[in-house]
């Protein structure tokens, strides 16, 4: 895992980047304009930001949940997190999600609002649920974007989804939040981080006239620590929302979820995290134990955690949506 000093997604003031990215990029006026206003915007800081945490059932009784929250040793808060569980054609539909902003709060806080309601909305949702996810995340993207014309800075987003239907997990994910089951007692990896020096991340960047360079970390057009992104309307021509998407069957070897924010990833491995929670049955204490961790181990950035438990006995109808 890579590991850096410069916690950010976006750039500090780092003069040789400046001069760099200025030289190699050749930059619109627009370009320029990202790369000003990153370098000199502040985030609103919430001073009183404390840890939340909280957990519910599902109505069927088949997955519990948890998450806990905090800005940890950073003043400002841009994580956000969800977790709903609602009924669609007479299912009950889990969603969990962990959004992690940069450049403000505005397009996680964003993203937190809209893309579930977008998702369960959309007609094929049942029917071709990973083709639903896709174009909700599109979709949010776009409708953010419009909603960004008179901002003069960019804010951009993670998210780290899952999606509970009947015997279905789907995860999908951009950026670098991260997701990981446990299934079988082993730890693995639902989720791909989002990085511009991923062979793949950087072809695709480069494809669309783009580049990555280093600067503390890699970085797109030296500015953005993530190839994939909701916001980022001045990268938007490399910095894609599409999201990748993966399924699990929920079934009697799979234990549980954790949904959390670089802030975790940055200090925890996969493997140390499965094996933290998994004699925790509550997943709200998992999700606080985890948070906990990362903030003891010295993580620099805000950290959010969210836990789900998939339960032995799986009582009910996954199609009653009755309490």
């Amino acid at each position: 895992m890579l590991q850096t000093n410069i916690k950010t997604k976006t750039l500090p003031l780092i003069v040789f980047s400046v001069v760099i990215f200025i030289t190699q990029f050749e930059a619109s006026s627009e370009n320029m304009g990202y790369l000003n206003s990153v370098l000199t915007s502040s985030s609103q800081v919430h001073a009183d930001d404390a840890p939340v945490s909280g957990g519910g059932l599902s109505q069927n009784g088949k997955f519990s949940y948890g998450y806990a929250s905090s800005p940890g040793k950073r003043s400002s808060m841009e994580d956000f997190y969800e977790t709903r569980i609602d009924g669609v054609d007479g299912e009950i539909v889990g969603l969990f999600g962990v959004f992690d902003g940069h450049g403000g709060a505005r397009a996680a806080e964003y993203v937190k609002q809209n893309l579930f309601s977008n998702l369960i909305s959309h007609p094929n949702f049942i029917s071709d649920t990973k083709s639903a996810i896709a174009d909700a995340y599109n979709h949010t993207d776009s409708e953010f974007l419009k909603s960004e014309n008179n901002q003069n800075r960019d804010a951009g987003s993670t998210a780290s989804t899952a999606i509970l239907v009947g015997d279905r997990l789907l995860v999908a994910n951009v950026g670098d939040s991260r997701a990981v089951i446990c299934r079988g007692g082993n730890a693995i990896a639902v989720s791909r981080d989002h990085k511009p020096d991923q062979t793949d991340e950087r072809q695709r960047i480069e494809d669309a006239g783009g580049f990555v360079m280093w600067a503390g970390t890699w970085r797109v057009g030296g500015v953005l620590a993530v190839s994939r992104a909701f916001g980022d309307r001045l990268l938007k021509q490399y910095v894609v929302a599409d999201p990748e998407i993966q399924e699990e069957k929920i079934d009697s070897s799979l234990e549980f979820l954790i949904l959390a924010s670089d802030g975790l990833w940055d200090v925890v491995t996969n493997e140390e995290a499965v094996e933290m929670i998994k004699v925790i049955q509550d997943p709200e204490q998992a999700a606080k134990r985890l948070m906990q961790e990362a903030y003891q181990r010295g993580s620099a950035d805000n950290i959010t955690c969210v836990v789900v438990r998939f339960l032995a006995d799986q009582g009910g109808s996954s199609r009653s949506i009755s309490a």
